[in-house]
């Protein structure tokens, strides 16, 4: 059982165990010794950052482990979360880090690793890390210290892999788009690529102060961003989080679609171009059942797999597919990126408005959701209350209520300490009653740890 890594890294309030600057420094070490055993006599790892005021904090901490077991280090600043995936293959290096608590408020913050062949790490090989964060690992001699140094066109070379990803020649003049970038990694970068792209951009969200990252903005709170496609009387509005790995987009009318509309469209259109590698989009357990509903409708089939989009890429690389994601705006498109890219995603729906003529309305909406109820109840550390008889016997009845007529999830979440419960049902009456009862429950078993 791993300790310190959950769904997407290791994650917590700063200053506060594991997110400790001390722990950073452990953490730093034991990964920078664990690749850095190769053959190769030259080791390097970029590390990236979104704008939290303790990113700062981390990358210092990072670094000095890292260099104490001889890496390089590529210092990059922010940069969006897909960027660190991309450059970490491209720079050749050893190993890519991301600080960033992604969708999370500014208190948090987080460290996510990438292999040498820029994808995340698997579950093994972050257990097999904490090993070496528990055992100590032999530092470098001091002649073979690493040293650091500062990349800094990062985010450039990350645009123009954005822009090389979209059909040749595509251009986004005519075309006004709300860019909210939540105050976070891409404050700089995505309006850039926007405008270059021929946009007019209005943006939001991109005056980072170190405390206001997903603060009343972003993917998780796009009503500020809405409201402006509204009064702007844009054509889009595309809403990032704070790492920006994933996208939540807002049509013409202000109405959102989430990453289950947007998979929906990428899977239909890939596959009228017979590009959607074996008929199969992958999603996680999360995803509506509408979106399940809608590609058996067009002859396709949906793989789930457990939360977290790193599950997601893990099985469309072990099987072979091409596109995948999260209801919470995770889009992995493998034949152009490594993992989630919000604003890749974000482009791509724009070149289907422009390819196909239509308002971003017509696009975004390509199922009916059936209603879904998720429900958060937050504890304590020591505390299981799912362990719980009551717990246990709540959830067993709701099982048996739903039976035929929708299902239920119930999951502790892999990034905060909270319990979420989820229900999907064509009866709304029955989904906040099964839905309702089940927190009840779990309130209640709630106790000091």
């Amino acid at each position: 059982m791993r300790k310190l890594f959950g769904t997407d890294g290791v994650r917590g309030t700063a200053n506060t165990h594991p997110m400790t600057a001390e722990m950073a420094l452990r953490i730093g070490a034991a990964a920078g010794h664990y690749f850095g055993r190769n053959a190769r006599g030259v080791h390097r790892v970029v590390i990236g950052k979104d704008t939290r005021l303790s990113g700062y904090m981390f990358e210092n901490a990072l670094t000095a482990g890292l260099t104490s077991t001889g890496m390089n280090v590529l210092l990059m600043g922010p940069v969006p979360t897909p960027a660190v995936g991309l450059m970490t293959r491209s720079m050749r290096a050893d190993l890519g880090v991301m600080i960033s608590a992604s969708h999370n408020p500014a208190d948090d913050n987080g460290i996510k690793f990438f292999g040498p062949d820029g994808f995340k790490l698997s579950d093994q090989v972050e257990t097999e890390i904490e090993a070496l964060i528990e055992s100590g690992v032999d530092l470098a001699p001091a002649g073979g210290i690493g040293r650091a140094k500062r990349i800094d066109d990062a985010r450039f070379r990350y645009g123009e892999r954005i822009k090389a990803s979209l059909p040749r020649g595509i251009r986004l003049d005519g075309l006004k788009v709300v860019l909210d970038c939540a105050n976070g990694a891409a404050y700089r970068a995505a309006p850039e690529i926007l405008w270059e792209l021929g946009a007019d951009v209005v943006p939001v969200g991109v005056s980072p102060n170190g405390t206001n990252i997903n603060d009343g903005c972003g993917s998780t709170k796009p009503r500020v961003a809405a409201e402006t496609v509204v009064a702007h009387k844009a054509d889009l509005g595309i809403c990032l989080d704070g790492d920006a790995d994933r996208v939540i987009l807002i049509d013409e009318t202000g109405t959102v679609a989430d990453g289950d509309q947007i998979m929906a469209l990428f899977a239909s259109r890939w596959a009228a171009e017979d590009r959607l590698a074996k008929g199969t989009l992958v999603a996680t357990v999360m995803s509506n059942l509408g979106l399940e509903h809608y590609l058996q409708g067009q002859g396709l089939h949906l793989e789930r797999t457990k939360v977290g989009d790193r599950y997601v890429v893990e099985r469309m690389r072990e099987a072979g597919f091409n596109l995948g994601g999260e209801q919470s705006g995770h889009i992995v498109m493998t034949d152009h990126a490594t993992t989630g890219d919000g604003l890749m995603a974000g482009l791509h729906f724009v070149a289907e408005m422009i390819r196909s003529g239509e308002p971003a309305s017509a696009l975004a909406r390509r199922f009916d959701r059936v209603p879904q109820l998720l429900k958060n109840v937050r504890y304590e550390a020591g505390q299981e209350p799912l362990a719980t008889a009551p717990v246990k016997a709540a959830i067993a009845e709701a099982e048996a209520a739903l039976t035929g007529s929708g299902r239920l999830l119930i999951r502790k979440s892999g990034t905060e300490p909270l319990i979420r419960v989820m229900a999907e049902c064509t009866d709304e009456a029955l989904l906040a009653q099964v839905v309702d009862g089940i927190v009840a429950e779990v309130e209640a078993a709630r106790v000091p740890a």
